[in-house]
């Protein structure tokens, strides 16, 4: 897992989204621990219209249903983290689940610090856009203005597309050696150059592609003209006049505070330690750290001009392509404007929603990969928040098989072209694992049916008149998926 999981709102609760291919989208289901992918992050269409009824506004505050629903994400789907729901900046609830650290039983709190992932790209957008109205920059400044060596084909960059994820450079965490290189220090000059002599992936401004790559220049930009480290700049600049003492950069510098450790599901469910990653690899686009508390400060001083001007919180929260702004995804969700990013990062999976124009506020952050999506647990929080249609989860009834049987299954199912989902055996455990990413564990439901723990979908084995596994069909939400076993 890595940390450009879910850009943009979650819009499940209707067909407002899509992706450069279905297949692409079954990998992005399948594997999202916050629901996160970083196989292709979905693409949003253009914003639905508000219906003619004005929707619901957010309910009176629901802090008992809210910890009932949380108790049951606990329960069902193993979530640990913590989360704050507010409502016109008084916060409703604000509270830890579950483990800030398994092994020596530290309880996750609302002051718990945990990595945010790519919400990071946010306050990465807002030191741009701070640097512009000091004169520094500009955000129609070709990238060239502030990278050396640029190559030619980046003339036409401008900073804009970074923000915007419209610039066409190849994203550095799709690449096939990524796992591999994640744990291995890489400042950003020195990431910079494993994609700098690639060609762009589409002319500049003429399509949108989520790319971790363009947040890494950010950040070399913004060193090279403030004169400061990223994390310093940004603890200067926008953590402390905003009074955002349990956020920062996640390097040896960091403050003490308490802090998550972050894991994954391992098999049968146990948490085991997240694999490693260097933070000198995500930097701008993924390595800072904070509280939910924090993230609420963050929250109310976007509706102020503390920080920022108008202007430049108008252009912040303006869709640029495919409801994307600057670091932040933008669109209507059942008729109420909402402004969300999640994040995910080895271990650790988050979500923050805006809804400003009632006041409502959801943040999720999470230290148990694997676990419930951050980004689904948002989304029920809001709509628990407005008194609208939500679920209590359920635990999965696990069927028992004899596992001779997942043998059969074992191989490698085309997912889109150059993406194939592994199959695996470990012990008694079925395994899934795309090109690229972690492995999570299937569930039987029975011999031919599985599910992951906490995506609420169905993977069925296939086989011809012989009895040889041939392809398998994804449900999820009544649309089906076939991948054709290739090996």
């Amino acid at each position: 897992m890595n940390f450009s999981d879910h850009p943009r709102p979650d819009n499940s609760r209707r067909a407002t989204l899509r992706a450069p291919s279905r297949r692409a989208t079954l990998a992005a289901l399948l594997f999202a621990c916050l629901l996160a992918s970083n196989l292709a992050p979905a693409r949003a269409q253009a914003p639905a219209q508000a219906p003619a009824q004005a929707p619901a506004q957010a309910a009176p505050a629901p802090a008992a249903k809210i910890d009932e629903y949380m108790n049951a994400v606990v329960r069902a789907e193993n979530f640990s983290g913590s989360i704050l729901v507010a409502r016109r900046g008084a916060p409703v609830v604000a509270k830890g689940y579950g483990m800030a650290d398994f092994e020596n039983r530290v309880p996750n709190t609302s002051k718990t610090r945990f990595r945010i992932g790519s919400i990071t790209k946010q306050f990465t957008a807002a030191a741009v856009l701070l640097l512009q109205e000091r004169g520094k920059l500009s955000v129609q400044d070709s990238v060239c203005k502030h990278v050396e060596p640029c190559p030619a084909a980046w003339q036409p960059v401008k900073v804009h597309h970074l923000l915007s994820h419209t610039a066409g450079i190849p994203n550095f965490t799709s690449f096939p050696d990524y796992m591999q290189t994640m744990g291995q220090p890489s400042p950003p000059a020195t990431t910079i150059t494993r994609f700098r002599d690639r060609p762009l992936e589409f002319q500049p401004g003429e399509n949108h592609k989520y790319s971790n790559s363009g947040y890494v220049l950010l950040g070399h930009i913004i060193e090279r003209v403030s004169g400061q480290p990223y994390g310093a700049f940004m603890r200067e600049n926008v953590f402390k006049p905003l009074k955002m003492e349990n956020t920062g950069y996640d390097d040896a510098s960091a403050s003490a505070g308490p802090r998550a450790k972050g894991h994954e599901t391992g098999p049968g469910g146990a948490p085991v330690p997240a694999a490693h990653i260097d933070m000198t690899i995500p930097h701008a686009a993924g390595a800072l750290y904070s509280t939910v508390e924090d993230l609420h400060l963050w929250d109310q001083a976007l509706n102020t001009e503390r920080l920022l001007k108008k202007a430049s919180l108008d252009a912040m929260f303006t869709p640029v392509r495919d409801d994307y702004a600057y670091g932040w995804g933008v669109a209507r969700q059942e008729g109420r404007l909402r402004q969300g990013h999640g994040g995910g990062i080895n271990g650790f999976t988050s979500y923050i929603a805006r809804y400003p124009e009632d006041g409502v506020t959801v943040v999720v952050l999470a230290n148990l990969g694997g676990g419930a999506s951050s980004s689904r647990v948002a989304r029920d929080l809001a709509a628990i928040a407005y008194g609208d249609k939500y679920e209590l989860p359920v635990a999965r009834v696990v069927a028992k098989v004899d596992p001779k049987i997942y043998d059969a299954y074992v191989g490698e199912y085309e997912l889109a072209p150059g993406m194939a989902l592994a199959i695996t055996r470990e012990g008694d455990s079925l395994m899934a694992q795309p090109t690229g990413q972690r492995k999570i564990e299937l569930f039987p439901s029975s011999e031919t049916v599985f599910s992951p723990r906490v995506i609420r979908a169905e993977i069925t084995f296939a086989k011809n008149e012989q009895g040889q596994v041939t392809h398998l069909i994804f449900n999820q939400g009544g649309r089906q998926q076939t991948a054709k076993k290739i090996k």
